[in-house]
Formats: C-alpha cells, sequence, structure tokens
C-alpha cells in the first residue's frame, strides 16, 4: 500500500490517496484538490469522506465527475454536502452510499471499515484501511477534533474519545490536518482532552 498526502486550501486539510493493486482511493478531497489528482492517480475507484465539514468535502463534485467515481460519506453528514450548513460556497455534491454506523465493506477487493466517531460532526467517522487510519477531524497528533461548532456534540465526543481508548490495535494514523501519529501514542494522550470537553 502507497499513500500520498497534499495539504489543501486555506485550512491546509489534507487529501490522500491510497493506492492498493494500482488502484486509487481518494480521501477529503478539499479545495483545489482536482488538479493535484490528476497528475497523481491513474486508476481511482472511489471518493471517501470521513465527515461532511466544507474543508474536506470541497472538491468532491469535480473529482466524481471527472473520474466518473462514487462518493462514500457517513450518513449524519450527507445534508453537509447538498446545503453548505457553513455558508462557505461549497460546491453541492451527492453521496452515492451512506455509511451507517460502524460498517466494513470492500470496494474493488479492498477492505474498508468505517468506525462511527460522532462529536466534531454527527457523522464524523475514522477510516481503517489495512494498517492505516485516516482520522478526519476527529484526532490529530496531540489533539482532538474542535466541538464548538454548529452540529457538534460535546457529549458524544466524550464517547467517542471513550471508543478510541477501547481499541485493541495500532495503527498509523492520518489526520485530517497536521502530521501522523499512531494510535497507540495518541491514546496515551487523549485521556487528557476528556476534562476540556
Amino acid at each position: 500500500m502507497k499513500i500520498l498526502k497534499k495539504p489543501m486550501g486555506a485550512y491546509q486539510t489534507n487529501c490522500y490517496v491510497v493506492n492498493i493493486d494500482n488502484k486509487d482511493i481518494i480521501i477529503d478531497p478539499g479545495v483545489g484538490a482536482l488538479s493535484w489528482l490528476k497528475q497523481n492517480v491513474k486508476n481511482p475507484i472511489a471518493i471517501l469522506n470521513t465527515h461532511g465539514h466544507f474543508d474536506h468535502v470541497w472538491s468532491n463534485s469535480e473529482v466524481k465527475e471527472f473520474f466518473k467515481i462514487p462518493i462514500y460519506c457517513p450518513k449524519g453528514d450527507i445534508f453537509m454536502l447538498k446545503n453548505d450548513p457553513f455558508s462557505q460556497g461549497t460546491p453541492p455534491s451527492d453521496a452515492d452510499f451512506a455509511i451507517v454506523g460502524d460498517k466494513k465493506f470492500k470496494i474493488d477487493g479492498i477492505l474498508i471499515e468505517y468506525l462511527h466517531m460522532p462529536g466534531h460532526t454527527p457523522g464524523n467517522s475514522v477510516i481503517n484501511i489495512e494498517n492505516s487510519m485516516f482520522s478526519g477531524d476527529f484526532v490529530f497528533e496531540n489533539s482532538i477534533g474542535r466541538v464548538d461548532f454548529p452540529y457538534s456534540n460535546p457529549q458524544d465526543m466524550k464517547n467517542s474519545i471513550k471508543k478510541f481508548l477501547a481499541l485493541k490495535y495500532d495503527k498509523t494514523i492520518y489526520p485530517g490536518h497536521g502530521n501522523n501519529t499512531t494510535v497507540k501514542v495518541e491514546q496515551s494522550r487523549i485521556g487528557n482532552w476528556l476534562r476540556y470537553i
């Protein structure tokens, strides 16, 4: 498995390309992602959204249209793809597959696992592919996603942190912003954030 990362837009939102068996999975195509993706993918098969915030889904529609591939998005955040709730001028997009809760499925033989970690947004999820976790805005290097936005829920975030702490494996974490980290490292830190929520 090969992973490419490119920070996009004013918020430096990480867009990822996961290449397995010469197939490319695109995760969170933010502002201006299409031009970079044109240069770095050869056989794209899907777009995966970790959640619906504009800086993670801005280029959903044009990437979907250009490559003729489906969008997978947590069901709880699909309204954000259509309605631009933060009035950022986000181009609307349509999810082809609504992911409900925790779900494992295959795309062209590649196993994908969504783990629902609400709090930052109603549908906020992390995505496991092999030994990698794409955490969106749930967990970062030594930080967690904000819960003071519209549609955020502090109690849901507390429950999601407890769920994260219960994970029995280690993986490399590729977050929505900033540097990579690991599950075990952030499990050792994340409990400290509970008191601030």
